[in-house]
């Protein structure tokens, strides 16, 4: 096709010179030019508050998309149970959520993967003033417990407890709640202590809270070998199949998206407005909480720490928490095609 428009427009030009030799240049520009190909399109459900938002701002801000020739599309919604059924619906392609749903949903016959995203731990805060120093301090204290009674730090937390002869859950009081609402009591005097999500314990830390325990020093004492990723990108087995390029690709520029944040104490600046940060101290703690965070280990180290701590779940939460399985899944962890 673009030979005969070239041959044409050279025999318009021999044949008649009154068609312009600026006419048949842009003729030949035309024919000459590289086709542009349409950007993969990748959707992807976002919290309006959540961490992933602050990278797609990122992404957006240095046009690391469109220098990977993608088209990431942000579907937003208000919780992380949206999100699920927005993958399974087909209105997303891609969600944050943590291993032990996507295992679950694989033994129920749906086939999703997961790939890792952050490693940012919750941590057991307490008022700095407190007397409660060490974990078996919390023993005849009210803590409170972001999430429910099968939330996955807290069972975490109780079974590297009952290695040191503590139970936490018949030797203190519990009070279970939403993370936000438990925050606010903690800050109010109401609880001992609080085992709250990782954003929430920055704000507390900001206000001057000392952290008795992170849950990346308490996952060892359950045979783990580094600081897991508990949470990843949710996608469908078969929809990366037939995006395989695309999807490294959004793996490759997330990537540079959390390096930038690693790096830079400018772009955090840049993207507060963002983060609703109060203040400054509050955004210095979530600059290095998040850095704290970012996964920096193979694929496969990844699966056989989730693997043990599967085991531990599967022991403290039972069927209600993990469903018909006593293993991880095999394949929930995505073996992507440029490198683990």
């Amino acid at each position: 096709m673009r030979v005969r428009m070239r041959d044409h427009a050279m025999r318009c030009f021999a044949r008649r010179p009154s068609c312009s030799l600026a006419t048949v240049v842009l003729v030949l520009a035309c024919v000459f030019a590289p086709q542009a190909s349409a950007a993969d399109t990748i959707r992807v459900a976002v919290q309006k508050t959540g961490t992933l938002a602050w990278e797609l701002a990122v992404i957006a801000h240095h046009g690391l998309g469109r220098q990977a020739d993608l088209n990431i599309e942000t579907v937003q919604f208000a919780s992380p149970e949206a999100g699920k059924i927005a993958l399974r619906g087909g209105s997303a392609d891609i969600i944050v959520s943590d291993w032990l749903w996507v295992s679950r949903e694989r033994r129920l016959g749906a086939k999703l993967a997961f790939y890792p995203y952050s490693s940012a731990l919750g941590a057991v805060m307490t008022p700095s003033g407190s007397s409660i120093r060490t974990l078996a301090d919390l023993k005849g204290r009210k803590l409170a417990v972001a999430g429910g009674p099968i939330d996955k730090s807290w069972l975490l937390l109780q079974g590297a407890m009952r290695q040191d002869g503590v139970d936490l859950k018949t030797q203190a009081t519990i009070v279970y709640g939403a993370p936000a609402l438990l925050a606010e009591k903690t800050l109010q005097g109401e609880m001992d202590a609080t085992l709250n999500y990782w954003n929430f314990c920055a704000n507390l830390e900001a206000k001057g809270f000392r952290r008795v325990a992170g849950m990346e020093d308490i996952l060892p004492k359950l045979g783990v070998k580094g600081r897991p990723a508990l949470i990843g990108y949710v996608f469908h087995e078969v929809w990366a199949a037939k995006n395989r390029d695309a999807l490294a690709r959004f793996f490759a520029v997330t990537h540079k998206a959390k390096e930038i944040l690693a790096q830079s104490d400018s772009e955090w600046e840049r993207i507060a407005p963002l983060i609703k940060a109060p203040d400054g101290n509050t955004l210095k703690v979530y600059r290095d909480r998040y850095r704290e965070g970012i996964p920096r280990r193979s694929v496969g180290e990844e699966a056989a720490d989730a693997g043990i701590l599967y085991r531990v779940l599967a022991q403290l939460g039972g069927a209600d928490l993990v469903g018909p399985g006593a293993e991880l899944a095999p394949g929930t962890f995505y073996q992507h095609p440029l490198g683990n």
